[in-house]
């Protein structure tokens, strides 16, 4: 997975705003772990026949991830990575269900490993 970090505007990096801290987001990555192991895996681990409850998407998020599928012209197993990566996305969020903006941006980071790599 790529993601592309843009530059820091110059007033951004002088505003007293200081962001998340490293603390803090280590702290945002140990819970989501922990909600993963409590599930038996890590997210990139999730067995095949679980993926679609571990995964469950609304009415939006399939609309959104079947819009991208089509679009992309992704392979079932581009399909599984991004459902893991939103799994984790809504993880992160503290979300117990997958919705359309982690979807979103679960399809954003592959979109950007596509063109990384072509």
């Amino acid at each position: 997975m790529h993601v592309e970090v843009p530059a820091v505007p110059y007033k951004e990096l002088r505003g007293k705003d200081q962001g998340t801290g490293s603390a803090e987001m280590r702290q945002r990555v140990e819970a989501a772990r922990a909600v993963q192991q409590h599930r038996g895996f890590y997210n990139a681990r999730i067995p095949s026949p679980q993926l679609r409850k571990l995964c469950a998407l609304d009415e939006a998020g399939e609309r959104t991830l079947e819009m991208a599928v089509r679009r992309m012209g992704l392979s079932a197993r581009a399909h599984d990575r991004i459902l893991k990566v939103a799994r984790t996305i809504a993880d992160l969020d503290h979300a117990e269900n997958i919705v359309a903006k982690h979807l979103a941006e679960a399809v954003q980071y592959r979109s950007l490993d596509r063109n990384y790599w072509s």
